[in-house]
């Protein structure tokens, strides 16, 4: 079998590589037929997703049995100033892997964002699958238009929506926390805005697990457990031992001192009733999977020998 991975460089496709290397992950062993699965890793400049042609091109050449799409453009407030670029990662480039796809009859596993719901109403109940999202920030909405471009144009998909992730690998939240946190000692987070924690551990696991399937269709995947930014925060300083004092503020209290900030989800939590109701659910709950990151994590280099 081989699995094409874009995007092989960020958090997730690094995670993947790895557990695709070693056969397994801090969850499992990963499924028989990838365990001699050949592994194509791109990234740019190799290979730009926007670029249909050289999409058409990449794909016929090596004609993979599985793409798993963790190419995008993350920077939500940066896709608010260039939204052209945000468009072409986020949305022209799932079009043009779906239709790639299409053509050699490969899956396409497709890694979408909590970003394409308001979270304006909730109710304190997180989104499963049957939601309607509405995006409020160009990340959610060229996001959401890859999704609908993936679904339109290749039959064998799976797109799975993730949030607040992190790894051992690249730049991330945790980092953040622990870093701003020994240089400053005092920290400020939002504590009206929720949503899920999400180890990229659990999430490759996961995505590994789907892509030998027939299990086609949409997917919400994160750490289970719901949380805002300042309790993920405090847990963050707490399990790292750092010395440094969390304080909340709420989203209108972050706005009026940083004016220029998009809008985010207020409410973005997600069920993973999908993953139960197919395959199974392996996420483990948000503050488990912390924990565990924690122990494995060297703090320069990834991972711990």
């Amino acid at each position: 079998m081989k699995i094409l991975i874009t995007g092989c460089k960020g958090q997730l496709g690094t995670e993947l590589q790895k557990q695709l290397r070693l056969g397994k992950s801090e969850l499992g062993p990963i499924p028989e037929k990838l365990r001699s699965a050949t592994v194509i890793p791109v990234d740019l400049p190799e290979l730009d997703i926007s670029d249909y042609r050289a999409v058409v091109e990449f794909v016929r050449r090596h004609h993979p049995d599985v793409i798993i799409n963790c190419a995008a453009y993350t920077n939500v407030d940066g896709c608010e100033t260039h939204h052209d670029d945000a468009f072409k990662a986020n949305a022209i480039g799932p079009r043009n892997l779906a239709q790639a796809a299409e053509k050699v009859g490969a899956r396409l596993v497709h890694v979408s964002t909590d970003y394409v719901f308001s979270g304006r109403e909730n109710g304190g109940v997180p989104h499963d699958e049957a939601a309607l999202p509405g995006p409020i920030s160009a990340y959610g909405s060229t996001k959401l238009l890859g999704e609908q471009y993936v679904a339109q144009f290749c039959h064998r998909h799976f797109i799975v929506r993730t949030a607040w992730l992190y790894s051992y690998y690249g730049k991330n939240i945790v980092k953040t926390v622990v870093n701003a946190g020994r240089k400053y000692g005092r920290l400020e987070f939002v504590s009206d805005q929720l949503g899920n924690p999400t180890n990229a551990v659990d999430l490759a696991h996961e995505l590994l697990q789907l892509c030998v399937t027939h299990e086609y269709g949409l997917y919400h995947c994160t750490g289970e457990g719901v949380c805002s930014w300042y309790d993920f925060a405090c847990e963050i300083v707490r399990l790292a031992g750092v010395d440094a004092v969390v304080t909340p503020c709420t989203t209108a209290q972050y706005k009026a001192k940083h004016p220029e900030s998009t809008d985010r989800p207020a409410w973005s939590a997600l069920d993973n009733r999908m993953l139960r109701c197919t395959i199974g659910n392996d996420m483990r709950d948000w503050k488990q999977a912390l924990a565990a990151f924690f122990e494995h994590w060297d703090g320069d280099n990834g991972m711990k020998d």
